[in-house]
């Protein structure tokens, strides 16, 4: 098994709070709503939606996957951070064990925030995994922080 390490990182208008609040801790009622030709429902499988809870992304008709399931390892509201991990789901391709990543959203000095993300993709077995392949899983993340950050800009009293 090897480990394959992302980093990004961007900026975006909306205090780190707010971002927090809608991505990661209501992310199962706002993301269906926002993009539903893309994410049909978000359950929560197992748990509070709290730290070891498990969480199930059902993906809408026509997608390439059926569904995800991530654990959520770290919830800190504090620090606006979120570990959570991948670990069942046809998008791991039988290639990925799982996938980990780290959120943070920090705050800017425009008041809005950086959203800092590290991905760490682990290979099952002797599998090769390829930046193009995980491109597109990067680009439908970003979709979904930039449908949320559109929403919240318009919609400036929600989450606040």
């Amino acid at each position: 098994m090897g480990v394959t390490s992302f980093t990004q990182e961007f900026a975006c208008p909306v205090p780190p709070a707010r971002m927090f609040k809608a991505l990661i801790l209501d992310a199962h009622n706002l993301i269906p709503k926002l993009m539903p030709q893309a994410i049909k429902s978000v359950d929560v499988i197992q748990g509070d939606g709290g730290a070891g809870s498990i969480k199930q992304i059902n993906f809408a008709e026509g997608s390439h996957f059926k569904y995800v399931k991530h654990r959520i390892d770290t919830l800190d509201t504090e620090n606006f951070l979120c570990k959570y991990t991948l670990i069942e789901g046809d998008v791991l391709m039988d290639k990925l064990e799982s996938i980990a990543y780290e959120v943070k959203f920090e705050t800017a000095a425009d008041g809005g925030c950086v959203c800092k993300m590290t991905s760490e993709y682990h290979t099952a077995g002797d599998s090769d995994i390829k930046e193009e392949e995980i491109k597109s899983g990067k680009e439908r993340a970003m979709g979904m922080y930039k449908a949320i950050e559109a929403y919240l800009v318009g919609n400036p009293d929600a989450y606040a």
